[in-house]
């Protein structure tokens, strides 16, 4: 068999979804009002196939370990606790939020998605999702991946896409 090329196997289904709020920051100061989306994720992962099941990734795993990915961070608030410019103070019953050093709002700790980004942009959610599913897939063992490939949208037609390539793993 030719071992020269290389696969591709993409998910994405009408649960991989979440319903979050958030906010960003932009330069200048300026920081626009909480709002939400229906985020919808799509992944694709490369790499050589699994000669003993002669399949990149099972995709009954990939999906559920994206489902509980998109799950984790379903009707949450997403914060970012990496920001130079938003504050996140957390206690067990709350969190309070301040944006430039100025207190902006205040939420149940458990309505919270505190987040290691330091902005909750749709590429930003598009980098941690693809972290999070490079974790799970190292720890179900899989190998020969050579990259990850993940599309967070936002709205229809407005999405972006992160990858993370890799060193293929035998």
């Amino acid at each position: 068999m030719d071992k020269r090329g290389e696969f591709r196997v993409s998910v994405t289904k009408d649960y991989l979804v979440f319903a979050s709020a958030h906010f960003i920051t932009f330069a200048g100061h300026r920081c626009e009002g909480l709002h939400g989306h229906n985020y919808r994720a799509r992944v694709t992962v490369e790499g050589a196939l699994n000669e003993e099941s002669w399949f990149v990734f099972d995709f009954v795993e990939l999906k559920r370990i994206m489902k509980r990915l998109c799950d984790e961070i379903d009707h949450l608030v997403l914060l970012p606790t990496k920001s130079d410019r938003v504050g996140v103070k957390a206690d067990d019953d709350s969190v309070s939020v301040s944006v430039d050093g100025k207190p902006r709002y205040v939420f149940p700790r458990k309505d919270c998605a505190l987040l290691p980004i330091p902005n909750t942009t749709v590429e930003m959610l598009a980098q941690l999702l693809t972290e999070r599913l490079h974790a799970e897939l190292s720890a179900h063992g899989a190998k020969g991946l050579t990259a990850i490939e993940m599309e967070v949208e936002e709205n229809f037609g407005q999405s972006a896409v992160y990858r993370l390539a890799l060193a293929s793993s035998g």
